[in-house]
């Protein structure tokens, strides 16, 4: 006598991506920004051609390594429930002043800790003022903007060059991976190294630590992580600190590829950052998001500017216009998960 043994059928790649959405639902508008991302690479092959080959890709990070570190940067704020509109600014402040140090004869070692020195002053005063004098941070962190850029502008209202030899440049130096066929090379830059393990670091620290569990716990309930005795005082200061050292780091990495800095650098990069970390998943609300899908949102923008690079027609101002469209279905996307988890 024989018995038959039933086995359940194997859920499909579909299904379970189904079910993990279903009981996560704050990853939907991260995988929403995934599929955005491979939708764009398929109308570019399909309408331009050569947007999946080695080049582009390489482009593709080495023009967006910074803003990527400013999304990372953005994503610890937000997280919290707050904001930092200062990060465009400590870029044209830091990089002016880096220029010029530079250009004096300083050592580049020194240059570059200075460099993201500044940024860390800034994050620190924006910290302090929104923890320990109750401002708000969309006021804090817009002082220290307008202070920024005051201060770049003081130092120099003419763009200063780097010199050719100055060993910062370096960080911008192309360095060649996979040899392929023609110019169809594969290479990145330090910069771009740089961008990738600011990216790990981040990861890690919001993942594998206390301190990001509790940056999590503030943009979910403040008063439950304060009963929880969670660090909120220490946290909320030290991710104004994170974002602006890494407002100087990614100033080092966009100072090292053009070799120029201005006053006017950065003007409007705080609201891509926003946009890239939104577009990436992070909840405007705290609590929910991931570094992952802010990077993601990054390489939108970026991938965005190219695809209107190629088509030639599109006047450049359409980025902008195309970016708000796609960062208002983003926010309506989070009022929808913020229901869900309500």
């Amino acid at each position: 006598m024989s018995t038959a043994i039933r086995t359940e059928p194997t859920p499909g790649l579909a299904a379970r991506a189904r079910r993990l959405l279903t009981t996560n639902p704050s990853l939907l508008p991260t995988a929403a920004a995934v599929v955005i991302f491979v939708g764009m690479v398929v109308y570019g092959e399909i309408a331009y051609g050569r947007i999946v080959q080695y080049n582009t890709l390489s482009n593709l990070l080495i023009n967006n390594a910074h803003l990527i570190v400013l999304a990372v940067a953005m994503t610890f704020v937000i997280l919290t429930g707050g904001i930092d509109l200062s990060v465009g600014a400590i870029i044209a402040f830091s990089s002016v002043s880096g220029v010029m140090l530079a250009n004096a004869g300083w050592n580049p070692i020194v240059v570059i800790v200075v460099m993201i020195a500044l940024g860390t002053v800034f994050g620190l005063v924006s910290g302090i003022l929104v923890q320990y004098f109750n401002v708000q941070p969309f006021i804090a962190t817009l002082a220290m903007m307008f202070l920024g850029r005051g201060l770049a502008s003081l130092l120099s209202t003419q763009p200063e060059r780097l010199a050719d030899d100055s060993p910062i440049r370096w960080l911008g130096t192309q360095l060649k991976i996979i040899d392929g066929p023609k110019v169809n090379d594969l290479v990145v830059t330090p910069g771009v190294g740089i961008a990738v393990l600011v990216v790990l670091a981040a990861v890690f620290v919001l993942h594998r630590t206390r301190t990001g569990r509790t940056v999590y716990a503030i943009g979910g309930s403040e008063t439950s992580a304060l009963l929880m005795g969670l660090p909120v005082l220490r946290t909320k200061v030290l991710v104004y600190v994170i974002s602006g050292t890494l407002s100087g780091i990614a100033a080092v990495i966009y100072t090292s590829r053009l070799g120029i800095a201005q006053n006017i650098t950065g003007i409007g990069w705080e609201l891509d950052a926003i946009a890239a970390t939104v577009i990436g998943g992070t909840l405007l609300t705290g609590g929910a998001g991931y570094v992952l899908g802010s990077v993601v949102g990054a390489l939108v923008i970026g991938l965005m500017t190219v695809l209107i690079t190629r088509d030639g027609g599109i006047r450049p101002e359409m980025t902008t216009i195309i970016t708000g469209g796609i960062l208002l279905v983003f926010v309506l996307l989070q009022r929808v998960v913020t229901r869900k988890r309500e």
